[in-house]
């Protein structure tokens, strides 16, 4: 598989980092740019990092997981998306907002956008994929689109304001409704 094959599987690979960097920087108070930086490593690393995992894991246990990966996915960004729409509700929970590139959400929020990179770890595998190729150039496109997401969503936050939250919320529960429904259906 060449290099323009694997542009397009990272690119395939990485709108869940920019969805959720962009509805998630609504919560990030700071002004500096290391929470962006901290995000997009992260969401960087794990989407270089799982097709590591998956192509490793072999046939038996990719089967496993993926019986419930999509659960982990939808129960992560569901319970992250409802928390930022109920702290928009409540006007004293504005001032204590969920950081998302601190902690265990940032760690949530790294492995439910990376589920599908474990998956493709797996066609890696059985396709003879170069994972010293393909992981750098998923990682760089994952962090490249998180940079993006995260400051199109600061700037439509400074727009909207505490309603920009809400529409984060919102966003990410959409985005894990989509996972879910993609492997029922």
């Amino acid at each position: 598989m060449g290099i323009p094959s694997l542009l397009l599987i990272a690119l395939g690979l990485s709108p869940d980092c920019f969805a959720v960097a962009l509805s998630g920087s609504t919560t990030v108070k700071s002004a500096s740019r290391l929470p962006m930086f901290r995000l997009a490593l992260a969401f960087g690393l794990f989407q270089a990092g799982m097709p590591v995992l998956g192509w490793l894991a072999g046939r038996t246990v990719v089967s496993l997981i993926a019986a419930y990966d999509h659960w982990v996915a939808f129960a992560l960004l569901v319970l992250i998306g409802s928390r930022m729409v109920w702290e928009f509700f409540h006007d004293e929970a504005q001032e204590k907002r969920t950081d998302i590139t601190r902690g265990a959400m940032l760690l949530g929020l790294a492995v439910a956008t990376s589920v599908d990179a474990l998956a493709m770890g797996l066609v890696f595998a059985f396709t003879g994929v170069s994972l010293l190729l393909a992981c750098p150039i998923i990682g760089v496109i994952a962090f490249s689109m998180t940079i993006t997401g995260y400051m199109l969503g600061k700037k439509a936050g400074a727009y909207l304001g505490k309603y920009a939250e809400f529409a984060g919320g919102i966003i990410l529960i959409a985005i894990g409704l989509r996972i879910l429904l993609s492997h029922l259906l």
